[in-house]
């Protein structure tokens, strides 16, 4: 018999930041990201539970991951933050129509 076998295994992360993703730590969540990328993660959950305000400087992060993860086969899924100007500025934005979004870390995993 003739077979071809191979095992697909796709890395997962989960990144929880804990602050504001602003102009001033944006590029550290940046290259945090990216250095995961680069380690073989393709898909990720930015659980942002705790993150009490974006500015356009962290939502070009996660723009810039979305667009890497998925040119690499992976994706993206957001928690949303528990903080309302957090959750105001997904909406106004729209971001909660580009991204999968969930109400838990564990609910975005198994979404994948």
């Amino acid at each position: 018999m003739d077979l071809n076998i191979s095992e697909h295994i796709v890395r997962t992360v989960v990144v929880a930041p804990r602050q504001r993703i602003d102009a001033f730590n944006a590029p550290e969540l940046r290259a945090a990201l990216d250095q995961q990328l680069e380690g073989g993660a393709r898909r990720f959950v930015l659980d942002l539970t705790n993150v009490p305000f974006l500015d356009s400087a962290g939502m070009a992060v996660l723009v810039r991951l979305l667009k890497r993860s998925r040119d690499q086969g992976g994706d993206v899924r957001l928690v949303w933050p528990t903080e309302e100007a957090a959750r105001r500025i997904i909406k106004l934005t729209k971001f909660d129509r580009v991204f999968t979004m969930a109400d838990t870390a564990e609910a975005a995993l198994t979404d994948f």
